[in-house]
């Protein structure tokens, strides 16, 4: 902890205390606090980015295309793996110290009435970014969006939605229409909205909510192989590229193809890329110089977590967030395409039990032969009993265990795969890279 900043270890604790309360959807309470505040996200230039799966990795590529473009960008995530600092960054940096401690502050001080801990942490991000004075700001919804507090937003650049699938069921509704119509909420009129590939009947529910509030231009994303049509942007494997190979080619609506490289692994990230192409080509209007920066920002871009391999050992751990069935599907076809083979494949998993953790698991099970299951921290997780009547496999609980044993047991060139939840991944992550983790905020 910076000198310059004696106050954030009580400030940070005050800010756990309020994750007890849960998620409280709804934007008076956030509208209430930044008007108290002056109002910091008035006249923003942001990029709004909302779906099930591939927001983060979305919001990660853009904010590295802005920087590369010479922008000063702020960055607005969430859930973080071991820091709260993670959520808000500068330039692509972590806040600091100091500035986390000015935010703060006004986020719980100097507000008239308590928010939720994401509630406080919206607010404070919006003070670091006028306080920071960034010419971009990319917002990663939390959960939804019609609702969430990132919907403050009432005229950004651009929107986003990157899928639909179902997760949070008991909050967004339990069909792919009502999840839709949610995740829509944050579009805006006359604001540009690039759509990745979407079911049917999410991708109705979007276009009816988009044209009932005037919403700007919709481009969506589609694979090339699956054809398209006029106005999408088509995303596919580059020229010659084979297995594993990360080079994509991206064609947009009248601009002609790229073929970039992409920092992130697996092949659901070339749809990312084509969202966040979609999205850098709406600010190119702006910012010319991001036209440019298209093919270095694509390359630069990192997101933790997310199909990240680390040395560990002398054995190989990938660690990857997929914390519902669509995302276990994504890794699932990462290990058929990259993977070393089920034969030297351990799988460490770990779920919440509101999770479709059994679907996870018959997904991943068979791509590795030694399992372990572990209790992740944070609320009710997935009984390890429970676990092995889906596949047979070592109930550890302990994670930290778990994968020590799964390193110990590795032969060359065999791959420890951690997954199930975030939560497990952050802690993992903070294990092997000795990262002292904030406390673990469940929502």
């Amino acid at each position: 902890m910076s000198a310059a900043a004696p106050r954030l270890p009580a400030l940070l604790e005050a800010l756990g205390q309020r994750a007890p309360r849960g998620m409280v959807l709804g934007l008076d309470r956030v509208r209430e606090a930044l008007a108290a505040l002056g109002d910091p996200h008035a006249g923003l230039a942001a990029v709004h980015v909302a779906g099930t799966n591939g927001k983060g990795s979305v919001c990660a590529m853009v904010e590295s295309i802005a920087r590369e473009a010479g922008l000063r960008t702020g960055l607005y995530t969430s859930p973080h793996l071991s820091r709260f600092a993670e959520r808000i960054r500068i330039g692509g940096e972590m806040i600091g110290d100091a500035a986390l401690e000015a935010a703060l502050s006004a986020a719980l001080e100097r507000v008239p009435s308590p928010l939720t801990f994401f509630e406080a942490l919206t607010v404070a991000a919006f003070v670091a970014f006028r306080d920071a004075g960034v010419d971009l700001a990319i917002l990663e919804v939390g959960l939804g969006g019609r609702l969430d507090a990132t919907n403050v937003i009432a005229a950004p650049l651009c929107t986003a939605i990157t899928s639909i699938a179902f997760d949070h069921e008991a909050l967004l509704g339990p069909t792919l229409a009502d999840i839709a119509r949610e995740k829509a909420g944050i579009l805006k009129p006359g604001a540009p909205a690039v759509l990745g590939p979407l079911d049917p009947e999410a991708d109705a529910a979007i276009e009816a909510a988009a044209q009932a509030v005037g919403a700007g231009p919709r481009v969506r994303v589609a694979r090339a192989e699956h054809g398209g049509r006029a106005g999408e942007i088509a995303v596919g494997r580059a020229g010659s590229a084979g297995p594993g190979a990360r080079a994509t080619r991206v064609a947009g609506p009248a601009r002609s193809a790229i073929e970039v490289e992409l920092g992130l692994r697996g092949a659901h990230q070339a749809e990312n890329a084509g969202v966040a192409c979609g999205v850098a080509w709406q600010l190119a209007g702006r910012w010319p110089d991001i036209e440019r920066a298209l093919p270095a920002g694509l390359a630069a871009a990192r997101w933790p977590g997310r199909l990240e391999r680390l040395d560990a050992g002398g054995a190989q751990v990938l660690l990857d967030c997929a914390h519902n069935p669509h995302g276990a599907q994504a890794l699932a076809a990462w290990l058929d395409e990259e993977g070393p083979g089920a034969a030297r494949t351990a799988l460490v998993f770990g779920a919440m039990a509101d999770k479709g953790w059994g679907e996870m698991l018959q997904m991943l099970a068979p791509r590795a032969q030694r399992r372990f299951y572990v209790t992740p921290q944070g609320r009710a997780a997935a009984p390890l009993e429970a676990l092995r009547e889906v596949a047979p496999g070592e109930p550890i609980g302990d994670p930290g265990a778990a994968v020590a044993g799964a390193i110990e047991g590795a032969a060359p060139g065999e791959l420890v795969v951690v997954t199930g939840s975030i939560y497990l991944v952050g802690e993992v992550r903070s294990a092997l890279l000795g990262i002292t983790p904030d406390p673990v905020v469940t929502l």
